[in-house]
């Protein structure tokens, strides 16, 4: 049931605001609904980059939402200012509101680039954030690159010691030696 009908103007068109998603504002149902208006956030908790991102969209609501202001109205902001997008603007007043009672928190975009344990995170915050996201950008690609090696190393050698446990600069010597002596 369409509450708010969407405009169109050539190219840009905003949504069409319906009950679903005013219940969705006050009655979230996981956690990418709960967070929504910190942009682009994860919505599936059985996944890795769910997991790793968590913490970083935690932290980045405690430092956008001020303690007087309840979490439902920033949602609502978003809804009607932004059109739950982080491009979008439906409505220019709102808009202004709400970045400037989040100080512009925002996570603008995340994925992953070349393997799979390569995950790039884009965010506008405070420093706090900005070494949070890289930490965790880090952790990510030291885990899965540790885990990929040792794959390697156990398809050469399923004999060997090493393990995902070793770091990377290890498994890599490892993985260079035991590939020279196959090679030879």
């Amino acid at each position: 049931m369409i509450i708010f009908k969407g405009k169109k103007k050539g190219m840009i068109h905003t949504m069409d605001i319906e009950l679903s998603d005013i219940w969705a504002v006050f009655f979230p149902a996981d956690f990418n609904q709960k967070y929504k208006y910190l942009g682009s956030v994860p919505w599936n908790p059985e996944g890795d980059i769910f997991k790793a991102l968590e913490p970083l969209v935690i932290f980045m609501d405690y430092k956008a939402k001020p303690w007087w202001c309840p979490r439902w109205f920033l949602r609502l902001l978003h809804l009607f200012g932004n059109d739950n997008s982080i491009v979008r603007v439906r409505n220019w007043y709102l808009h202004n509101l709400f970045r400037n009672i989040t100080k512009g928190y925002m996570i603008t975009d995340y994925k992953t680039k070349w393997n799979d344990y390569d995950l790039r995170i884009h965010i506008i915050g405070d420093e706090q954030c900005y070494d949070l996201a890289r930490g965790i950008e880090n952790l990510y690609y030291n885990r899965g690159k540790r885990e990929d090696l040792a794959e390697q190393i156990k398809a050469i050698d399923p004999n060997t010691k090493f393990d995902k446990g070793y770091p990377v600069e290890y498994l890599e010597k490892e993985l260079n030696r035991l590939e020279d002596n196959y090679n030879e």
